[in-house]
């Protein structure tokens, strides 16, 4: 199996964490947040983020930085959980902890 972006972004996908394109002519642009994908699985890595933004480390921080960039409690938790989507499935896939 080929093991590159786009495998971890159609996981983003069907976990209803990658943004919808909105495309007008040639140009694309990113305007929300998809509403399709596993309604459960999203809510499940949102909501365990929201928790892991009152710990002290690495995911606090990443959440920190969001909100020191303007970004509202929601898109920041968003980013959050797809930032963890990410690690995890690195893990998954180098079989490594």
């Amino acid at each position: 199996m080929k093991h590159d972006e786009s495998s971890h972004d159609r996981l983003a996908s069907y976990c209803g964490l990658a943004p919808r394109n909105c495309q007008a002519g040639t140009s694309i642009s990113s305007v929300t947040a998809s509403r399709q994908g596993n309604k459960r699985l999203k809510n499940l890595l949102i909501f365990s983020c929201n928790d892991l933004t009152r710990t002290e480390g690495r995911w606090s921080d990443y959440y920190a930085r969001c909100r020191e960039r303007g970004m509202p409690h929601g898109k920041a938790l968003k980013t959050l959980a797809r930032k963890r989507l990410k690690v995890t499935y690195a893990i998954m896939r180098d079989r490594v902890p």
